[in-house]
Parts: C-alpha cells; structure tokens; sequence
C-alpha cells in the first residue's frame, strides 16, 4: 500500500503542515481513550431504557404501564405528561418530532414512554412489559410506497433551472431518458448514542453528549425542560464515530436523560443498545433518480432535466438541506449548458432519515455519473472519454456556470484527472482487461476513473461561523477551546497545530480540552467538512490576538520596535536577547497583559436564495480522482477490488498523515454504501437490518489489494483557509464512486459493452448476479 512518504512525531517545532500523529491515536488503540460510558458514574445513578412502538403507523388507543412500574429497580416511568417544556426534540423548529409519542406513532421503533431504574438492565427488561393497544393506520416506507400513496413532502423541495432546458432538451439528435435507484447507509459508529445528565441548583444541568452539535443539544434540553439556554451546560470529549449521525440524532437522548434527571434529582444515563439504536435513529436518504438527458453524436451534453426523490422519513429532520445539496452536486464535475433538477422529499413511515458524510452530496453526484455512462455505452465509447468532454471549463471558456448559478472559478479537476490517469496507467489497463474478458468465460473485470468535485461550507448561511477560546498560563502551557467536536477525524489534533504554529512552540505545550457550551457559545455542528475551517481560523483569531500582546509587552518592555520582535523556535528574539517562550508570558503576567483571548470567524463571500436557487452556497470545490479495478464471478455476483489508485486535492495539507488517513476511511465507508451496506424494512414496517449481523460494512479484508493513495501537493487553496488547505471529510468518500462504475464495466462485457447494466445501489452480488444474467438474456 503506498500511502506517501511522511514522518510522524510527537513533538516539532512549527508544526503546521507536519504530519503529525493524532492526539489520541495511543489512547484509541489502547483502549485508554475515555468515552462517556468510561467517566465515573455519581452516586446514586440511574438508568434509562425505552419503550418503542411495534408499529409503523398507528393510532394509541391504551397504554397500560402497571407491569413495568411495579418491575424490580425501577424508579419511574417517564411518559410525555412528565416533560415540563414542549415534547418535541425537531431540529428544524417544525415542531414535529415529539420526543415521546402520545396518541400516534409514525414508525417502528418510536419511542412511547422510557423507564428509568437502578441499572440499565433492569430498565430495559421492565421497558418490555408494558401493553399497548394500537388501531393500525395505513403506512409506506419507501418512495414507490409514498409515490403510490400521495404521501406529503416533509419539506418545501427546490428547483434549480439555468437556460432552456424545456425546449433545448429536444433539440440534440440523441436523448436518454432513465432512473436509478441509490439505497441509503446505516453510520454504524463504534460508540452508539449515549448521554448522561447531572441535576444542579435552580435551572441548572450538565449534560455530557456523544454529540456533533453540543449547541443544539442545548437548545433541545433547555426547549423540553422550558428553562433558558443558559442554565445548560452540553460537553463533549470524544465521540466514537458520529459521520453525521450525532450531529440532530442525540437530541432525543440527551433531553430523555436531562428530563429524568431533573424530575427525579439524579444522575440519569441512556445508553440505547445497537438494536435499539439501529431502529430508532436516521439514516443516510435514499434515493430515485430520474434522468432525461439530451447530448450529441460526441457525447457532450446539452440539456437535462432530472427529479431527485428522497426517502426522508416521518419527520422533516435535515431532509430539506441534504436533498438541497443532492441538487447542488447533480452537476458532479459536468457543465450543463440547459438544465432543471427538482427535489422531492417525500414523507415515510420510517425513521427520520438525516445526515450522513457528503450530506446528500454522494447521491446527487452518483446521478451524474451515470448520467455519463449510460452516454457512454449509448456511443460505444470509454465513459472517462465522456467524462472529459463534458467537464467544467477554466474562467473564459462560457463553460463555468453551475445550475445554481456559482461560478467555478478554481477548477483543477482536468488536471488532477490527467495526472490519475498517467499513474494508474489507466489507457493499458483498460485494455488489457477488455483483452481479458473476451477470453475469460467465468471471471470479468472492469476499471472506471471517475472524478469529484465537492462544495464545501454550510448551504446555510448562518452556520458557517465558529469561536475559540485560547488562554496563555504563566509557565507558557497554552489551554485551547473552540466549538469543534471530535469524532476520530483529527479536528483537535489541527487545530491545536495552528495554536502551536502561531506561537512558534511545540505541539505538546497547547493542551486540547473538551468541547463545551459552557465556554464557546453558539456553536455550530461539527458537519459538512468545514470543522477545521472554521475552527482553525477561530482558533488562529485568537492566537493572533494574545501573539499580538505580546510583542506589544516586548516592545515596551525592551524599548524597541515591532519590526526587532521575532517569535522563534520555543523562543522569542527581541532586539538582540532571544527569550525563552515562557519568561515572556510570565514576566507579560506580571505587567498585567490580558492573556485569554476570544477569536471568532465567519466565512467570507458566500450567500444563497434558496427561492431564487440563485447565489454562491460554497467559499470553494475540493476535488479528486479515483480509478479502481474489479473482478466479478459471473455465475455467483461476488466481486473483488483488486486496485485503487487515488489522487486527492486537499489544498496545502494541514496534516498529510491524518489527511491520508481521512481519504482511505472515506473511500471505504463509500465503498460500502455502493456495494455491500443494504438496508431492508419487512412489509410491516420493520428494520430488519438492525444490527451488524444482519447489516455488512467493509471488512479490512474488502479493501482494494493495492491500495495507491497520494495527495495532490502542488494544490494550494486559492480562498483564505486556514493554512491554504482543503477540508478532507466529506470528499473522499465520493472517490468510492468508481468501484460503482467498475462493477458496471464488467458486468457490461458479458453483453459487449453494448448496453448499460443500469446497476442500482448497493450492487450486491444478488444485484450484480441478476444484472449478468439479464444482460445475457438479451
């Protein structure tokens, strides 16, 4: 596997732009990391355990609790009638996520009522005795089921329309009308939800959250508990994995806990199982999209016209934005000279579907990547032959408007293709293996090279904004706090070597501190691969301005000029005397400098109507490239990846080991959604999927065999990021997109390459086993 060449330390001078090793990366292998479940319980603590509804949809005629009341160690049973505040945990302000049901549940696995008890085993056996009584309701719980049955749209959807695609769309001599149907993705995070809450005086609680957004936990907590922002307190160490699953999911369990613990004046934890997890939180959406796209005799596209529907949900969670941004990247790298996209985020009898990495992303670029193919194999041509021809063009070219309006003002994506395609020695693998397939009766293989490219910033305005928190102690240790949160990722490790880099001091002097409330306000959600964005930069704000103190104390002190003040390696030269880092903080204490600082940052350019479907949603693109190689047995449908090769555009790379690392994780959990992670509700409405058992991620041994991964390190981000990098989270894992389109090619060669398998996703074996067989029927 080769992965670069970089050295990591623990400890260096100026260490921006170093690969340096994750802050926790000894504690997470040695199990001495310390997740919510490891922090010593108070005395006296209790447990929780749910009651969830056995129906998809159902009127509540009776609930009789008695049973589980009168079970062994339990305390209290809490229904709605115990919430204080409003019974709704909804991120969006809808108001339609109660977090209790009371007179009609929407999906199998609500949760009804929640026993609290001396220990989490006697809650959730006590939890299984009550008797409810249901008057069942019609319900659906995919998009052909809400199709058939007019069912509501959790949210406004949106268009986005640029030229004429209505009447341009008959004007080119071909045209490719289809759909294709993309399944969603279980997070399965190592650390399932979990929450522990500590009454205090008056208002007063603590809330510890394996959360993305501790902010909106606050807001959940203190909006069921009717009591003010202020008098919650949300922290957060480290989550064990979250990819967008904890950044609205948490809520319901943080505000159970909370609600208990100020009822009852104890410590109250809620730590769902992963069954129980599995059911009763949201999902990656899936997806039906429908294509009619018109090009010519080249392959270059004119016009398209495409709906993109969604499985949202009962409730409209983050529905609305994630299917936004499925249109923001229906275009995928591709100029379209007439086009109209559509969203239809349609209501289910399933849990609420929610944020998962890529945000919507991934399924909008996957519609455009087989938009391509079916081009492709409609003109008897390499889809990367296609794929070329229809990319954005440089400013100039009339070739750089996206459909909504954006200017593509840093497009590299030609060349990062161009140097992929030279390294991989993509032209004669290619053709070494069409020369293989025409004399391999049972084994196929296929390659495919596909790009990305990826808006980065919160489609929402106002989220795109971040504080920290820095303070300067007089032995010259440095204490950092900002609103990020870390789930594995390496946010704290970076932004602690942006603290570091300022002050010109080592790595080990900044120490990293648990995210909470209590410190930086207003946070928003760790997402949408804009943490060390935004936090780095709110970070170096406030490093600047303690950095700035100092050599203002320097220059008094010692009598001379800014331009005679240069911070150095653990030291600083001041005229002709070089002082060691920490003399100075301490001899600026006691002249009584201010040494804590506040930074704040807010991202520069950017703005949407979202009514208009007009503006600049992203501050800039994050690009890459993939080629991947297959084989397939054609009697059986299974697979193998036996190469990938990746060049990947993170800008002036913060960490390059941790970047690596970000790219290889993500190209796997992509890898899975494509290919192996199928999720499956039986005809009453239940997840049967529902733990890993019954639900397959990525092995270690489902990797590629050759495993090429390289950072593009001539990209320095044109924007003002922080350090001119990338954000690394989200876009890798649209990489996976050519293990997709290699399993396409093979299948494709049983019939001569001669027609589209139209594979849809996840392309198991079964679907790739029935693929085969129709292609060789025709």
């Amino acid at each position: 596997m080769d992965n670069s060449t970089f050295e990591t330390k623990s400890v260096i001078t100026g260490p921006m732009h170093a690969s340096l090793k994750h802050d926790s990366a000894h504690k997470h292998v040695t199990g001495q990391a310390e997740y919510i479940d490891d922090i010593p319980e108070p005395a006296g603590t209790l447990h929780g355990g749910l009651g969830l509804s056995d129906r998809a949809h159902a009127e509540i005629v009776s609930i009789d609790l008695d049973a589980v009341r009168a079970a062994p160690g339990v305390v209290h049973v809490l229904t709605a009638a115990d919430i204080p505040g409003f019974n709704d945990v909804a991120s969006t302000g809808q108001r339609d996520e109660p977090l209790l049901a009371t007179d009609l549940v929407q999906f199998h696995g609500q949760p009804i009522f929640a026993v609290i008890a001396e220990t989490r085993d006697q809650a959730r056996r006590a939890a299984r005795l009550a008797k409810i009584e249901y008057r069942d309701l019609p319900h659906w719980t995919d998009i052909d089921g809400a199709r058939q049955n007019g069912a509501p749209l959790v949210v406004e959807p949106m268009v986005l329309t640029r030229g004429e695609p209505q009447t341009e769309i008959e004007k080119p001599p071909l045209r490719i009308q289809a759909s294709m149907t993309i399944g969603g993705q279980e997070h399965l995070y190592l650390e399932s939800h979990i929450a522990m809450a500590i009454p205090g005086e008056d208002d007063d609680i603590t809330v510890w959250s394996s959360t993305q957004h501790p902010s909106e936990v606050q807001h959940m907590v203190a909006h069921v508990l009717g009591i003010a922002n202020h008098a919650v307190t949300v922290q957060i160490r480290r989550m064990g994995g979250g990819f967008g699953g904890k950044e609205t999911q948490g809520n319901q369990f943080a505000a159970l806990a909370a609600v208990a613990a100020k009822k009852l004046d104890r410590a109250v934890k809620f730590r769902p199982d992963r069954d129980e997890d599995m059911a009763m939180t949201g999902k990656r959406h899936d997806f039906r999209v429908e294509y009619d796209v018109a090009f010519d005799e080249d392959g270059r596209i004119h016009a398209l016209d495409a709906t993109y529907a969604a499985r949202c949900g009962f409730s409209a969670d983050l529905s609305g934005p994630v299917t936004d941004r499925a249109l923001f990247h229906a275009d995928s790298s591709y100029f379209y000279p007439h086009v109209q996209v559509r969203s239809q985020p349609l209501k289910t009898h399933t849990v609420s579907n929610t944020a998962f990495r890529g945000f919507g992303g991934p399924q909008g670029m996957l519609g455009a990547e087989r938009i391509i193919e079916e081009i492709a194999y409609a003109l008897g041509k390499d889809p990367l032959e296609i794929r070329k021809l229809n990319f954005y063009g440089q400013p100039g070219s009339g070739r750089t408007t996206t459909p909504y309006h954006q200017e593509v003002e840093d497009n590299i994506i030609a060349r990062v293709v161009e140097e992929l395609e030279a390294s991989s020695d993509y032209q004669a693998r290619r053709q070494a293996i069409i020369d293989f397939n025409a004399n391999s009766p049972v084994i196929r293989k296929g390659i495919a090279l596909t790009p990305v490219k990826f808006g980065i910033s919160f489609t929402m305005t106002a989220y795109n904004q971040a504080g920290a928190l820095v303070h300067l102690y007089q032995d010259g240790s440095i204490h950092l706090n900002h609103g990020g949160t870390e789930m594995g990722q390496g946010l704290y490790t970076k932004v602690a070597q942006v603290v570091a880099d300022t002050f010109q001091v080592d790595i080990d002097r900044v120490k990293i501190t648990a995210t909470t409330t209590g410190k930086v306000p207003n946070t928003s959600a760790t997402a949408a691969s804009s943490g060390t964005d935004l936090n780095g930069m709110a970070a170096l704000d406030a490093a600047r301005q303690l950095k700035e103190r100092l050599v203002d104390f320097a220059c008094r002190q010692w009598k001379v000029e800014r331009k005679e003040v240069e911070f150095l390696p653990n030291c600083i030269r001041i005229g002709e005397d070089i002082v060691p880092f920490d003399t100075l903080v301490r001899a600026a204490y006691y002249d009584r400098v201010h040494l804590s600082a506040a930074g704040f940052y807010k991202t520069p350019d950017i703005h949407w109507d979202r009514k208009a479907g007009r503006g600049r949603p992203f501050f800039y693109y994050a690009y890459g490239a993939a080629c991947s190689e297959v084989s397939i047995d054609t009697l059986t449908g299974e697979y193998m990846v036996d190469r990938t090769d990746i060049l990947h555009d993170v800008g002036k790379s913060l960490n390059p080991a941790i970047d690596i690392g970000q790219i290889e994780g993500g190209f796997v959990q992509g890898m899975g959604w494509l290919t192996t992670e199928e999720l499956w509700w039986d005809d009453k409405g239940r997840l049967r999927t529902h733990a890993p058992s019954t639900y397959k991620i990525p092995l270690a041994s489902d990797r590629p065999k050759i495993f090429n991964v390289r950072l593009a390190e001539w990209s320095e981000n044109p924007a003002a990021t922080i350090g001119r990098s990338k954000a690394v989270g989200e876009p890798p894992f649209m990489l996976a997109i050519s293990v997709l389109e290699a399993i396409s090619m093979a299948v494709a060669s049983v019939a001569d390459y001669a027609v589209c398998p139209r594979l849809d996703a996840p392309a198991t074996p079964e679907r790739v086993l029935m693929a085969v067989e129709r292609l060789k029927a025709m």
